[in-house]
């Protein structure tokens, strides 16, 4: 091989790879049953990072129902309510659109995330992973053992011991995804409500109290029962990385062109014409979705580089380099190359600058009344008494704000009088507001049958809004 092209080296070797993992799915046995999985507790400096930034994630999780800006969550999404906050600020259903733009620029960061660093939000931040490794796996470990003995346990016929075990498993993962949906539940109608709920006793909240079950359900099913298979067949990002990913993309990769081929520690000192990998498979044992690395990208990796902590440290004990599973390209693995801005990632990049940018000017722009301004269906002009013409028509008027809004009308491009059939014209505090108003123009300013209208919404002195329609009238 000395004399042939690093490429044609790394195909050579990439051909010793075993392919038979691409007909079968790690947590499916020959039988098409479940296959439990048992991996190892990871150890290592990725593995203290990850738990570093998972405590802060669950932090965040746990703080921000409590955060209030001026007396309302700094998050909330109440869908049954129809009402949504971010950052404080309230958004209707009139905002639809804003949130349109917002999940769209969500879409492209992800495509982007994922090309340059391949599934590291899988692994290292998604609420899934950083539940069930960082606060379920922990406990499990706690209280079953290591993975030994959790295997131990599962063969073990059933006894006194091990009805001990499971039960403390199950009331400590329940009580746990009871915690967990409380705050969930608290993202949806705010954490005061959950308190409240509290207070006041079950039988005043009976239909919150059993959302609060039916969420609790769900996370201890997932978190004690189907577990990986949520990343594999559940989420659509799992599903999208076959498309998203290339050669280019940076994922957790086996470094085959030194690795190949394997051999046993003892061949391996003899042989100089074997690699690096000793065929220890401490990579596949601390998997958590069952993999082996080595195999090349596959559907059911997250990118948790639990495998590269465990390669590192036997490449510490037999005096080799480390990094021999590493975050790195396919192609760079082949070619022995660094990863270079392209065009493909430049092009991504001004897109997301574009749909932030948009983002921000459409917040920033944001009003706090909208305004829904129609002529009353099946009404036609009125001549008045004075020789007035005038038109009717029905305003809806919606205030995100958490004050009331007392408003005014005025016509902008037209002289008229307009007259408001409710006594007062004020927008309640996160809330609508309908009425009806006559415009009333001088005959001798319609020239037309249908004449453009502009009608400015004031807050005080303050223009807040204006709106369009047309003005009906006889015509010439």
């Amino acid at each position: 091989m000395q004399n042939e092209s690093p490429i044609a080296i790394s195909e050579k070797k990439k051909e010793l790879l075993d392919q038979s993992f691409r007909d079968s799915v790690a947590t499916i046995n020959q039988k098409g049953k479940r296959n439990f999985l048992f991996p190892k507790q990871p150890k290592g400096k990725l593995y203290r990072w990850r738990t570093i930034v998972s405590l802060l994630c669950l932090a965040v999780f746990f703080t921000l129902p409590l955060i209030k800006i001026q007396g309302e969550p700094l998050f909330l999404f109440n869908v049954v309510e129809r009402k949504f906050i971010l950052f404080g600020q309230i958004f209707w259903p009139q905002d639809f659109f804003i949130f349109a733009i917002g999940f769209l620029t969500f879409m492209v960061f992800i495509v982007l995330f994922t090309v340059v660093f391949g599934r590291v939000w899988c692994g290292w931040a998604c609420p899934q992973t950083v539940f069930m490794e960082m606060v379920f796996r922990k406990l499990e470990y706690w209280i079953d053992g290591d993975a030994a003995a959790q295997k131990r346990l599962k063969e073990m016929p059933f006894n006194a011991y091990k009805f001990k075990k499971r039960s403390l498993k199950v009331a400590v993962f329940f009580l746990v995804s009871f915690v967990f949906a409380n705050f969930f539940l608290s993202y949806i109608i705010g954490m005061d409500r959950v308190i409240k709920m509290v207070e006041d006793g079950i039988a005043d909240h009976l239909g919150t109290f059993f959302s609060l079950l039916g969420f609790t359900t769900v996370f201890f099913f997932v978190f004690y029962w189907f577990r990986e298979q949520a990343c594999i067949i559940v989420c659509p990002y799992g599903r999208l990385q076959g498309v998203l990913l290339d050669r280019k993309s940076m994922v957790v990769a086996y470094d085959y062109v030194r690795g190949e081929p394997r051999g046993k520690l003892k061949k391996a000192t003899l042989d100089t014409s074997a690699g690096d990998c000793i065929d220890c498979t401490a990579c596949v044992r601390v998997c958590p979705t069952g993999i082996d690395i080595r195999n090349g990208t596959q559907l059911e990796c997250v990118n948790c580089t639990a495998c590269i902590d465990a390669c590192d440290a036997i490449m510490e004990k037999i005096n080799k380099p480390l990094g021999l599973i590493r975050i790195d390209s396919e192609e760079n693995i082949a070619t022995g190359k660094k990863t270079s801005f392209n065009w493909r990632l430049a092009a991504y990049s001004t897109v997301l600058v574009l749909l932030l940018s948009a983002l921000v000017y459409l917040l920033a722009s944001r009003s706090d009344v909208d305004v829904t301004l129609l002529r009353t269906p099946g009404q036609i002009f009125q001549t008045q008494p004075d020789g007035r013409i005038s038109n009717l028509y029905n305003i809806k008027l919606a205030n995100k704000t958490k004050t009331a809004i007392p408003v005014t009308m005025r016509l902008e491009n037209v002289s008229g009088e307009i007259t408001v059939i409710a006594k007062e014209l004020a927008v309640p505090a996160e809330s609508y507001f309908q009425t009806t108003f006559f415009v009333k123009v001088d005959r001798a300013h319609i020239v037309r049958r249908k004449t453009p209208l502009t009608i400015g919404i004031y807050e005080g002195t303050k223009k807040i809004k204006t709106v369009t329609t047309t003005f009906l009238g006889p015509g010439y």
